[in-house]
């Protein structure tokens, strides 16, 4: 068996799962991915992500944007105060998120095959 070349500490493995944990957690909730790969797709107002999400009922849809707000992952643009109408885009920190979305698309296509 080869010699693993990580130098963390007990402590620092420990860290490091239990945020992997939470990470995948996060991402793993019913729609998140999905929610987050339209929006890759640049800024939607939430009937455009109502109609490109087949299946999500508008409270969830608005729970799951709240979470990501929450973490700091999209922002909640208000375009027409009076009408209540506003769109949703990723922060820096979200469109991050791409690279780890498209790899899991990519290794689910592969599995199905």
């Amino acid at each position: 068996m080869e010699k693993s070349n990580c130098t963390c500490t007990e402590n620092e493995i420990s860290k490091i799962c239990k945020d992997f944990h939470g990470t995948i957690e996060f991402i793993g909730k019913r729609w998140m991915g999905i929610i987050i790969y339209q929006l890759l797709k640049g800024p939607k107002r939430f009937h455009e992500l109502v109609e490109n999400i087949p299946g999500i009922s508008d409270r969830l849809l608005t729970e799951r944007l709240r979470d990501l707000e929450k973490e700091g992952l999209v922002s909640k643009k208000v375009l027409v105060p009076s009408q209540k109408k506003v769109e949703y885009e990723l922060t820096p920190g979200g469109k991050e998120l791409e690279a780890v979305i498209t790899s899991i698309l990519h290794w689910v296509k592969t599995r199905q095959k």
